[in-house]
């Protein structure tokens, strides 16, 4: 099974796994740490993430993931927890929920000397990101963002 399709049918198991839980689902990602996978289910709620819900998204999720559909998958972790405060942006809906926040961007490769940029997030469509820095707008090149995450200052 390829990394797009368990993405697919885990999200579409997780929705309303998370709708029932008054949870919202953030994001699925499956990634190769090293010699191990990880297939990570992140949820989040306004109102805060708690042990006790990754639990039940993870109980309830075990059954599905165990059946005969997922065999060939590599060995794996399975991890549900928190969006986090320094959330990864990714998809279109993450764009519109951080339309005026603070956010990070790292580049691929230096810009201007530097490897990433903080500022506050004036729109988005699919080639480039605004954001607006030190009183004026930067326009960036989508090609160019290595990794998008909300902006958290102690």
């Amino acid at each position: 099974m390829q990394t797009k399709e368990l993405i697919r049918k885990v999200r579409e198991k997780c929705l309303p796994l998370c709708e029932a839980e008054g949870l919202n689902l953030w994001d699925v990602t499956f990634e190769k740490e090293g010699r191990n996978y990880d297939l990570s289910v992140f949820i989040d709620r306004e109102e805060g993430v708690f042990v006790e819900d990754c639990e039940k998204i993870s109980r309830a999720l075990d059954p599905y993931l165990d059946e005969k559909q997922f065999d060939s998958l590599p060995p794996y972790t399975l991890t549900v927890s928190s969006a986090g405060l320094e959330r990864r942006i990714v998809r279109p809906e993450h764009f519109e929920w951080a339309m005026g926040k603070m956010i990070d961007v790292s580049f691929y490769k230096a810009r201007d000397g530097v490897m990433g940029v903080c500022g506050v997030l004036v729109s988005k469509d699919d080639n480039k990101l605004v954001l607006e820095t030190d009183d004026k707008n930067m326009e960036l090149d989508m090609a160019e963002v290595a990794l998008v995450k909300l902006h958290f200052e102690i």
